[in-house]
């Protein structure tokens, strides 16, 4: 039985190229960047020396770069989750990692494979921007998953500061210094902003826009309200946070009682894709004959909508929003 190792060549460039990008992003910007690190960011930037000015202007501009870049061609891809996740690449920059690695992609495939040329350059390029596509996915997804995990706490403390007698534009830059990124340093940029002159609830409430969280949305309109018409704004926090906690608590319920049918819809997705590289693996030439027939390419373009419409549905079925 001949043996062909050229599909797990394909997936081993893939995942290369997802490392690469994400070495290059660490090396570039330093291990404050990843939000495993132990001291936020904006603190960080602040005990090396940097004014709080230019830390300030630096984190706005890391915030901002993304949302007004939707109109580059390719880009607008991944604006969005790339204005989410708050990669600090610009738009140029990565937009360039991802030429980089479609040219990396295309020497490993070179020297790898023995694909014809259009072939390598087509999936050079699909592995160039699905690599970054999904990087940065991954990256926003696990940014606003940990934001969202953190907001109760933070509101928690909020509370304690305000009950203690400290103004609420103190209690966030409190919560900014406590608490760990991702969220401090976006508390940490309010802050500033509110000494600085900003509102803070008008701060609170761009931020809830840019991230779709829909807890920051209620946090704006409680303090927005608590501003123009006055109240115990420690009270309202406090009723704030055992909702978040609340829904919270129900959310992960709901995604233990759909665990299961989430991962049979992403085997019923992904077990096809498994069984064809798996035969071209153990026996190359089995769709050798079959290729020739002039009704193969719209068989395999029909299989190829119906497996992603099944993908589709089977990912709405366990998106459940609470």
């Amino acid at each position: 039985m001949d043996l062909s190792i050229e599909p797990l060549i394909y997936i081993g460039i893939f995942v290369g190229i997802i490392m690469l990008v994400e070495g290059v992003y660490l090396a570039v910007f330093g291990k404050t960047i990843s939000l495993n690190a132990r001291v936020n960011r904006r603190l960080a930037m602040l005990e090396k020396g940097t004014s709080r000015e230019d830390v300030l202007a630096k984190l706005r501009k890391e915030l901002d770069q993304h949302k007004g870049a939707v109109k580059i061609p390719l880009y607008s891809l991944i604006a969005e989750k790339a204005q989410k996740a708050n990669i600090a690449f610009t738009p140029q920059q990565l937009i360039l990692v991802m030429i980089g690695l479609g040219v990396a992609a295309f020497i490993g495939l070179t020297i790898l494979t023995t694909a014809a040329l259009p072939i390598r350059i087509l999936i050079s390029v699909g592995m160039g921007v699905g690599g970054v596509f999904y990087w940065v996915s991954s990256k926003a997804k696990k940014r606003l998953a940990m934001l969202e995990e953190q907001l109760p706490d933070a509101v928690e403390l909020m509370v304690r500061s305000l009950r203690v007698g400290h103004p609420f534009v103190s209690a966030v830059n409190t919560v900014s210094r406590e608490m760990a990124d991702p969220l401090a340093s976006e508390l940490g940029i309010i802050a500033d902003e509110a000494a600085y002159g900003r509102d803070i609830s008008e701060a609170i409430r761009a931020m809830a826009e840019r991230l779709d969280i829909q807890d920051l949305r209620f946090l704006a309109v409680a303090v927005g309200i608590q501003q123009k018409s006055g109240g115990n704004l420690a009270e309202i926090l406090q009723g704030l946070a055992d909702v978040i906690r609340a829904r919270f608590k129900l959310f992960r319920k709901v995604k233990a009682i759909t665990a299961e049918a989430k991962w049979s819809g992403m085997f019923l997705s992904f077990f096809p894709i498994l069984c064809l590289i798996g035969i071209n693996v153990m026996q190359p030439d089995y769709y050798s004959e079959v290729m020739e027939s002039p009704v193969f390419i719209p068989a395999a373009a029909v299989v190829a909508v119906m497996l992603g419409v099944n993908m589709i549905f089977m990912r709405i079925l366990v998106n459940i929003k609470v």
